[in-house]
């Protein structure tokens, strides 16, 4: 992984429009984290909050909001907590920076999946209309799922081969109906798309309920690998 690139003093700046501190219950809630993590970012000094009630409980400010936005982006870059510590500490680091070079990773993760999509279309369409699909077909596919599976970061990759070790052949199971599920899904995403149905529809919705669960299973739940 590159090193964190230095910026001109002068971009370091920014600002946040304030609001009624939040305490870890409400902050865990309103980012969908646990608060456990809250306190384990605490205690390692990455995230502390910058006042506390008069009994002692944390309270964190908009500043301290934006620090855990700048936390998060920097995780889904595949930089490791001690290193955001770091990098966040830095006098030159640059708010504006690490959001643009995270908006431009996301797009080329969206840019992925779509390949993807459109590989495991055409790999479904084939197994339906003609029972088998061409070798170069899967290898083309397995390229695609490769450059998206270097977008996860050393924790989450560390995660999914605990999960294999624990179950190697249920989670093998899991992954061969996983891709089943997917590829119907896609098809009737397809389907739906083609005819031009609002996504508003009760249709599409049940379809992104369903997406939704696929990725609850694939992720085991968590948040920072559905984001990836």
């Amino acid at each position: 992984m590159s090193s964190w690139p230095r910026f001109p003093r002068e971009q370091t700046g920014v600002t946040v429009v304030s609001f009624e501190a939040l305490k870890v219950g409400e902050l865990a809630r309103r980012t969908r984290l646990t608060i456990r993590t809250l306190h384990h970012y605490d205690e390692i000094g990455l995230l502390r909050p910058s006042l506390h009630t008069e009994s002692g409980h944390r309270l964190y400010t908009a500043g301290d909001v934006a620090r855990l936005q700048h936390v998060l982006s920097l995780r889904q870059l595949g930089f490791a907590l001690e290193e955001i510590r770091d990098c966040l500490n830095r006098p030159d680091f640059s708010p504006v920076e690490l959001i643009e070079r995270h908006l431009a990773r996301l797009r080329e993760q969206v840019e992925l999946q779509r390949q993807l999509c459109q590989r495991l279309e055409a790999l479904a369409a084939g197994l339906r209309t003609a029972g088998e699909v061409s070798a170069e077909d899967f290898l083309q596919t397995i390229e695609v799922m490769t450059m998206i599976e270097s977008y996860y970061t050393p924790e989450q990759m560390e995660y999914f081969r605990k999960q294999h070790e624990a179950d190697p052949e249920g989670t093998a199971e899991r992954a061969r109906q996983g891709q089943a599920d997917w590829a119907e899904l896609l098809a009737q995403f397809k389907v739906e798309m083609d005819n031009g149905t609002d996504p508003a529809d009760p249709k599409v919705q049940a379809l992104e309920k369903r997406r939704q669960a696929l990725v609850n299973a694939f992720s085991g739940g968590d948040k920072a690998i559905e984001e990836t």
